[in-house]
Order: structure tokens, then sequence, then C-alpha cells
């Protein structure tokens, strides 16, 4: 939730990790040029609304940051700020399915429009155009602060047939925010709630020590607890938000059967806004939990293409674990596994080839 929506200031802190381009990624070219008429945006091939209210803030920031680090001049170089620009971006992920394909796009707008013109691609021009979790790998302070997370790998099951329904929230959970409209003193600063104000600081400080630490029991723990506490509040508006589908509830039982039968926690379940699961293990857990979710959910015609992204070892399965874990298998239910690991950040692509917008600033045909 945003705490001012002009500033897209988030109400609390929060914490994100990007995963790597190799596996998951969006890619964006943008072009200016003076012979253009207007901005134009396509997204996934497809031409969408430029004129979108994020999209132009997003723009104007970018603009902005460049008058700024030009120095406010009128040399030639500052007159390609009044042209007019046409962008592509793509996602080579679900779109709109809980897996930050926003922040990743608004992100890399940011970061190729910075780059494009002058302002950089460090600016922190994307937590102005969209969330807060369009920064990317970093722990996004309500009053600013960054720190990395790398050296977790990240299992995501994803699945395509599955209904997310937005009742559209009239009522805010008293779980997440108390009585904030009544408590608001006009400047966005008030009673952000016991959540808000109590709950996520200490479990943010708590998770950047597990981070540091590299506890990853600790680490686990508390990712599961808290992505259960945000959909609860989100149980808890009224009208209710349902993000969890039956399958989704089947994976978080699953995750909590394998993790009592080892008697500790070897993989941790995180939900964003969208029935997908991400899941963390360490290294040597991927293969044995791989093959613990096939055997769950067997693939119905896919066979070859269920575990993509990273390579995954084989792993043999005890009958103890099998007896405990695996106890009434649902084929077909998940589409895909998506093996991935943290990456570094936004990349500058070279090759021409790969530009979306060939030299008439419009999309190329993709083969």
């Amino acid at each position: 939730g945003k705490r001012d929506t002009d500033l897209i200031l988030p109400i609390n802190s929060s914490l994100s990790v990007t995963l790597h381009q190799d596996q998951l990624k969006t890619t964006t070219t943008a072009a200016a040029s003076r012979d253009f008429t207007e901005d134009r945006l396509w997204l996934n091939g497809k031409e969408a609304d430029v004129g979108h209210p994020r999209v132009q803030a997003c723009l104007r920031e970018v603009r902005r940051l460049a008058r700024k680090r030009r120095g406010g001049g009128e040399d030639t170089a500052a007159l390609s700020l009044s042209y007019k620009i046409h962008i592509a971006s793509e996602n080579n992920f679900p779109t709109a399915a809980g897996l930050a394909s926003s922040a990743a796009g608004y992100a890399c707008l940011g970061a190729c429009c910075g780059a494009g013109h002058g302002a950089g691609r460090d600016t922190g021009v994307s937590p102005r155009c969209d969330l807060s979790s369009a920064c990317g790998s970093v722990a996004w302070r309500a009053l600013g602060g960054v720190a990395g997370m790398y050296w977790w790998l990240c299992l995501c099951s994803s699945w395509s047939n599955s209904v997310v329904v937005w009742g559209g929230v009239t009522e805010v959970s008293p779980l997440f925010v108390l009585e904030l409209a009544q408590h608001c003193d006009g400047t966005g600063n008030g009673d952000r709630g016991h959540r808000a104000e109590a709950v996520v600081p200490e479990r943010l400080a708590q998770m950047m020590r597990h981070i540091q630490e590299r506890d990853f029991e600790g680490f686990g723990q508390l990712a599961m607890r808290d992505s259960n506490q945000f959909h609860a509040t989100c149980l808890d508006t009224f009208p209710p938000i349902f993000y969890l589908t039956d399958l989704s509830r089947q994976i978080i039982a699953l995750a909590h059967r394998y993790n009592a039968h080892h008697g500790h926690t070897k993989v941790a379940y995180t939900f964003d806004a969208g029935p997908n699961a991400v899941i963390f293990a360490l290294a040597d857990t991927v293969a044995e939990f791989v093959e613990v979710v096939r055997r769950s959910f067997p693939p119905a015609t896919n066979g070859d293409q269920f575990v993509r992204g990273l390579p995954v070892g084989s792993a043999a399965l005890s009958q103890e674990l099998v007896a405990a874990v695996v106890t009434e298998p649902v084929p077909g239910a998940v589409q895909y596994i998506l093996h991935t690991q943290p990456g570094p950040g936004p990349q500058l692509v070279d090759d021409p080839s790969q530009h979306l917008l060939g030299a008439d600033g419009l999309p190329r045909s993709r083969a």
C-alpha cells in the first residue's frame, strides 16, 4: 500500500530480491526522435496506453532528473528531452500473475529511459513510477536505505489456470492498518496501524539479521509467516480479495509436510499478489524438492518441459519421504517449475539484434 500516491511512498518498508535475467527478464527498448509525432508504447507486442498515469509519471521524472544533471542548460543535447519517445517492452514470464511483472517493467523502463536521456540507470526513477517493489533486490525503507541479498536459489512454480478475484478495497483490513483514514492528519503522517508501525519494522530487522548471518531456518520461517499474514489481510478486507487458490494452499501444505519430515525448514514459500508460489531453497535441496513437486503434481502432457530454467539434477526419494509428503497427487495441476537464482540487476543490451525497436522506431517482427 501507499501512504502518498503522488510521491509513491509506501505505508511500510519491504524487502525484495531480483531474479536472474537468464531465466526471468523484462527487456525494454526506448527511442527518441524529432520525427516522432507522439509518444507510443508496446507491451509484449501489442500497443498499450502510453498515457497511463504511471507511465507518464516515469517519463516526467526521467526528464526532470536529466534536466537537473545537465544543469538546466539549453545545449543541443538537451533538446532531445522535447522529442517524443517510442517504448517497447517484453516479459519472458507470465504477466499480471503475482510475479512482479509490473515492478520489473517499471524498473526496466526507468533504467532504460534514464540511460537514454542522460539521467543515469541508478537514479531511483522506478520507485516514483510504480511501487517500491520496482526497486529490485533491495530493502526499501519508507524513508530510504538499501541492502543487497544474493545467496539463495529460488524455485518458482507457476501455473496458468488460476483465477484472481479483485473485489476492490472499500474497507481496509484492521489487521493491516487500523483506522488509517480516521487518524490521517492530511499530510500522509498518521496512525498507520499495528502491522505497519510495529510488525513490519521488527520483522524487517529480523530478516536482515537472518540474511547477514545466512540463517536459512530463520529466513524461511519469517518469509512464510509474513506471506501468510499478507494474505490474511487480503481476506480480511471488505469485500475480501482472493489471491490464493486451492492449488496455492496445496503447495503451502506440501512445503510444511516436507519441512516436518526433515525436522527443520528446508524450503520456504511466499506469495505476492497472485496465486503463484515462489519457493526458496538452498542448492542442496532443490533436486529433491523438485522431485517431490513432480510426484505431487505429475505433469500431464509436458513432461520434458515441466522443469525450466537452470538445470536440476535427479534425486531418489526414500519410501518414508514419499509416504509422509506425497499424500494425494493431483495430475496436471502445476503447469511447470521455473528454476532460477538471484540476479545482478539492470543490464545494458549491447547487441543491436536484441533491440525491440527497429531503425524506424517501430517494433521489430519477432519470430
